[in-house]
C-alpha cells in the first residue's frame, strides 16, 4: 500500500494535501524509477498520481501534452492534428504565463474535441490533463497571475505504448504492423513487426499470442487475430518473391560468441549483426536444426521446416555465422569463447527434461523413454524414438501436447495424455489440446502415475494411477490435487514419456568461472529490484519485479531466455535476446552495461498493466473476428502426415481482420 499526495487514477480520486492521516492506494508501481531514484509522480491515460507534494503538475502536464503532440500524434486525422496542438500551446502559454484565466475553462471543450479522433491515443492523452486542471486550477492560476515560476528538480520521462504491445514479451509496435495491413502495405507492416521480432514466420505461427488477451476489441466482442496477422505480414513476403529490404550496417571490429541457435541466441545476433557486429552462433544440433527448441520441440505441422529455416537464412544473411555440430563444454570451452571474443551470450534453452518422480523410472526399463523433449528431437531427426503401439505422456503442457499428437504420426495406435489437474487448469494452449482431441488423442485428466509396471524382460507394460480431486489453491493459484483414496487403476501401455518440464544444461559453465547458477539450474544475472512503500519487493508474475539487465558476473558474458530465467515461450525469449543485443551493445560501445529510460519505463508499465479488462469501451459495431483456414479430421494425424494444420488467412481476410483494430495507443510519463 502507499499513500499518494494525490491520485485520480482509475477515476477514483484520493486528495491527501490536506494533511492527517491520509488515505491509502494500492498502485502496481515501484516507489523508485530505476532502484535509486524516487518516483516523484506518474501521468497517463487514466490520470494522475502524485508522490511528491513539490512535483510541478502544471508545468508537468504542459510537458506531456507537448510530447504527446510533437512526438507521438500521427496527423491523421484534424482533431488529433489540430486539437493536441491547440491544447499543447494553451498549457505552454500557461506556464509562460501569457494566457488569461479563461484559458483554463477551454480545456475541457478540447478533450471533448478530441474524443472524436481516429485511435485512442490523443482521447486518452486528455485525461490527466483535464484532471490536472479541474484538481490542481489554483496552481495553475497561480501561474496565470505570475505568483509561479516553474519549479526545477524534476526530470519528465515518457513512454508510448499500447496494451497490446505491452503484453507483448517482445513489445512489437502491434498497432502499427496491423496498420499496416489494413493499408495493403504488407512490406511495411512487416518491416515493423522486425523492428522487435526476427522471426515472424514463427511468431505469426506458434506463438501463444498473449497481446490478444490485453486487447480492447475484446471488451467490444473478440480480441483482434494479432498472431494471424503477423503470419500474414510475413507470408507475403516470400509468397510474391520480395527480399527483405534489412541491410547490416557497416563491419565493426568488435565480435560476440552466442552460445546456442535458439530464439533468445538468433535475436540477439541478428540485432547486433545489423548495428555491425560479427556473432558466430554455437549450435549443438546438426546443421538444418537451427532455431532450438523451436526445430525439435515444435512439431512441423505447427512450424513447417522450409518457413523457419528461411528465417534463420535472413538472419544469417546479415553476417550471422552459425556453428552447427559445436558443443560449448565438449568442443569448445566457455574460456576459449571469452578468449576469443569481445563479448559472449548465454542461450542454450531447456533441451534437458524434468524427471517425473515415479516408482521405476530410473530403472531403465525397455519403453520408459528419457523425456518429452528428446522423443520430439528424435522424432524430427529421423531417429528411432523407442516408441511401441500404446504410449501414455504425462504432463499437461504444449510440449505433453506435440508429444501425444507426434506420437499418433509415428504409427501409436493408442495415445493417451495423462494430467494430474483438470482440462481447464492445463498450461497448454487451449486450442492445442482441441487440435490433440480432434485427432483422436484419449485424455485422463485428474490422474497421477505412481508406478512403472513392466513384465520378466523389464519391458514396460503398463503406468500405474490414482485418481486425484482438487483441494485448495496452492501458490499459483491453483487447486492443489490431492489423491483418492482406493481410486488406484492401471493403464495398459508399451511405452511412458514423461513431459513435466524442462531444464537448462549449464553444464559448460565451470563452477569457478564466476557465473553464479541457482538452485533452478539457471544463471545468475544482476537486475534492479523494486520494491513498495513498505519496502518489500513488488511482484510480478513470474516472481520480484525486477529490470533484468542480463549482464552475469563474469565481466563480458551475458545471459538470456531460457538460461536465465528458466523455459519461456518462443517470443519472451526473443524478447530477452533483444534486449540482450543493446545492452551487449552499450558494454562494446561505451566499456559499460546499462538499462535505458526506455527500458526502464518498459518494466515498469509492464507491470503497471496498460490493459483494463473493466474498461467501457465507446459503442461500435460487431464485427466478428476472422478465422484461418485448417486442415481437419483424423486424417491429419495420419502415419507421417506432418503437413501444416492451420493454413493462415487469405489476404482480404487479413484486411477485414485488421480493420477491427481500435489503434489503442497510449503515452505515460513519469517525473524523477
Amino acid at each position: 500500500m502507499a499513500q499518494p499526495i494525490f491520485s485520480s487514477w482509475g477515476r477514483n480520486i484520493i486528495d491527501n494535501r490536506t494533511g492527517g492521516e491520509g488515505e491509502d492506494a494500492s498502485y502496481r508501481l515501484p516507489t523508485t524509477y530505476d532502484g535509486e531514484r524516487p518516483l516523484a509522480a506518474f501521468m497517463g491515460w487514466d490520470g494522475i498520481i502524485v508522490f511528491d507534494r513539490n512535483v510541478d503538475v502544471p508545468a508537468m502536464a504542459a510537458e506531456y501534452m507537448k510530447r504527446v503532440q510533437t512526438q507521438y500524434v500521427c496527423g491523421k486525422c484534424t482533431p488529433g492534428k489540430k486539437g493536441t496542438r491547440v491544447l499543447m500551446d494553451a498549457l505552454a502559454a500557461i506556464v509562460a504565463g501569457t494566457a488569461d484565466a479563461a484559458v483554463l475553462d477551454t480545456i475541457a471543450d478540447l478533450a471533448a474535441l478530441l474524443q472524436n479522433c481516429k485511435c485512442t491515443l490523443c482521447p486518452s492523452s486528455t485525461v490527466p490533463v483535464l484532471d490536472a486542471v479541474t484538481h490542481f486550477r489554483d496552481d495553475f492560476l497561480a501561474y496565470l497571475n505570475g505568483s509561479r515560476k516553474p519549479a526545477a528538480g524534476f526530470t519528465f520521462i515518457d513512454k508510448y505504448t499500447a496494451p497490446c504491445q505491452d503484453k507483448c514479451p517482445a513489445h512489437i509496435d502491434i498497432p502499427a504492423y496491423i496498420e499496416g495491413i489494413k493499408n495493403y502495405r504488407f512490406g511495411e507492416s512487416l518491416s515493423a513487426i522486425r523492428d522487435n521480432m526476427p522471426l515472424p514466420s514463427v511468431c505469426g505461427r506458434v506463438c501463444p499470442h498473449p497481446c490478444e488477451t490485453a486487447c480492447r476489441r475484446k471488451n467490444v466482442d473478440e480480441p483482434v487475430s494479432i498472431m494471424v496477422l503477423k503470419r500474414s505480414a510475413s507470408d507475403h513476403e516470400w509468397q510474391h518473391g520480395h527480399l527483405p529490404p534489412m541491410r547490416p550496417a557497416a563491419r565493426r571490429d568488435k565480435t560476440v560468441a552466442i552460445v546456442g541457435a535458439g530464439p533468445a541466441g538468433l535475436a540477439a545476433a541478428y540485432y547486433l549483426a545489423l548495428e555491425g557486429y560479427p556473432c558466430t552462433i554455437y549450435e549443438a544440433l546438426p546443421e538444418g536444426f537451427g532455431g532450438g527448441m523451436i526445430a525439435v520441440g515444435i512439431p512441423p505441422y505447427r512450424m513447417p521446416r522450409h518457413i523457419l529455416q528461411r528465417d534463420i537464412d535472413i538472419i544469417q544473411s546479415m553476417g550471422v555465422e552459425i556453428r552447427y555440430n559445436t558443443r560449448v563444454g565438449k568442443d569448445i570451452s566457455l574460456a576459449e569463447l571469452k578468449q576469443q571474443y569481445d563479448a559472449v551470450f548465454l542461450a542454450p534453452g531447456a533441451h534437458r527434461s524434468k524427471p517425473m518422480g515415479v516408482e521405476g523410472e530410473d530403472k531403465g526399463y525397455t519403453g520408459f523413454l528419457p523425456g518429452g523433449i528428446d522423443f520430439l528431437r528424435d522424432a524430427y531427426l529421423g531417429r528411432p524414438t523407442g516408441m511401441g503401439k500404446k504410449v501414455v505422456v504425462v504432463g499437461g503442457g504444449n510440449t505433453a501436447i506435440d508429444c501425444v499428437r507426434v506420437a499418433l504420426r509415428e504409427g501409436a495406435e493408442v495415445s493417451t495424455l495423462v494430467y494430474r489437474r483438470s482440462r481447464k487448469e492445463m498450461p497448454a494452449d487451449v486450442w492445442e489440446v482441441d487440435g490433440a482431441d480432434e485427432e483422436g488423442v484419449q485424455f485422463e485428466f485428474q490422474v497421477l502415475p505412481t508406478k512403472i509396471l513392466t513384465d520378466d524382460k523389464n519391458r514396460v507394460t503398463g503406468v500405474e494411477c490414482v485418481r486425484m480431486a482438487l483441494g485448495e489453491p496452492d501458490a499459483s493459484g491453483r487447486r492443489r490435487p490431492e489423491p483418492v483414496a482406493g481410486s488406484e487403476f492401471v493403464i495398459e501401455c508399451d511405452t511412458v514419456i514423461p513431459a513435466i518440464g524442462q531444464d537448462p544444461d549449464l553444464s559448460f559453465i565451470p563452477p569457478d568461472c564466476g557465473i553464479d547458477v541457482t538452485k533452478w539450474n539457471t544463471v545468475v544475472t544482476k537486475y534492479v529490484p523494486y520494491k513498495d512503500a513498505a519496502g518489500k519487493d513488488l511482484k510480478d508474475g513470474m516472481g520480484n519485479m525486477q529490470s533484468r539487465t542480463l549482464i552475469t558476473d563474469l565481466e563480458g558474458v551475458f545471459a538470456g531466455g531460457d538460461a536465465e530465467i528458466g523455459p519461456l515461450t518462443v517470443v519472451a525469449c526473443i524478447g530477452s535476446g533483444h534486449r540482450a543485443a543493446k545492452v551487449i551493445r552499450r558494454w562494446l560501445e561505451e566499456g559499460r552495461a546499462y538499462l535505458t529510460d526506455d527500458e526502464y519505463m518498459e518494466d515498469i508499465l509492464n507491470y503497471l498493466g496498460v490493459y483494463d479488462k473493466g474498461e467501457e469501451v465507446p459503442w461500435l459495431d460487431s464485427a466478428p473476428r476472422e478465422h484461418q483456414a485448417e486442415v481437419h479430421g483424423r486424417e491429419r494425424a495420419s502415419l507421417k502426415n506432418y503437413c501444416e494444420v492451420e493454413l493462415g488467412f487469405r489476404e482480404s481476410q487479413a484486411v477485414r481482420e485488421a480493420e477491427r483494430c481500435l489503434r489503442c495507443y497510449r503515452v505515460a510519463m513519469v517525473a524523477v
